[in-house]
């Protein structure tokens, strides 16, 4: 417990803080701050960071041969959800800008930098 409980607040400590630097990059560029879904691309990233984690916790006695797969099954989930979630929007207007590319993939590769090094921290147990 005291580990999951690190990993969720070392997450939402660091994603606070991405999202602090992301804004104030797009204040100062004179640049809307809470368009492109950002809001919600940080809170899914962080719920499915933690859902990633402690679905491989719970299930890497069990399944520890097949714990890579899983994990990967992991990213392909976050990728339906961005294409669910965020592609149609993204798409109307027939391309996808930096913006929009940069709302979600920002908080998408800090959730993935912080589920890497957990799963690694777990299994070396």
């Amino acid at each position: 417990m005291k580990q999951v409980l690190k990993f969720i607040i070392s997450l939402s400590v660091s994603l606070l803080l991405v999202f602090i630097l992301h804004i104030t990059y797009l204040k100062f560029q004179n640049l809307p701050l809470f368009a492109n879904k950002i809001i919600l691309a940080y809170l899914v990233n962080f719920f499915l960071a933690i859902v990633i984690y402690l679905s491989l916790l719970f299930l890497k006695k069990k399944y520890s041969d097949q714990l890579g797969f899983l994990y990967m099954f992991g990213s392909f989930f976050k990728f339906i959800a961005f294409f669910i979630l965020f592609y149609p929007s993204y798409k109307l207007d027939g391309n996808m800008d930096t913006l929009e590319f940069g709302a979600f993939f920002i908080p998408y590769v800090i959730s993935l930098i912080f589920e890497t090094f957990g799963v690694i921290k777990f299994l070396k147990k």
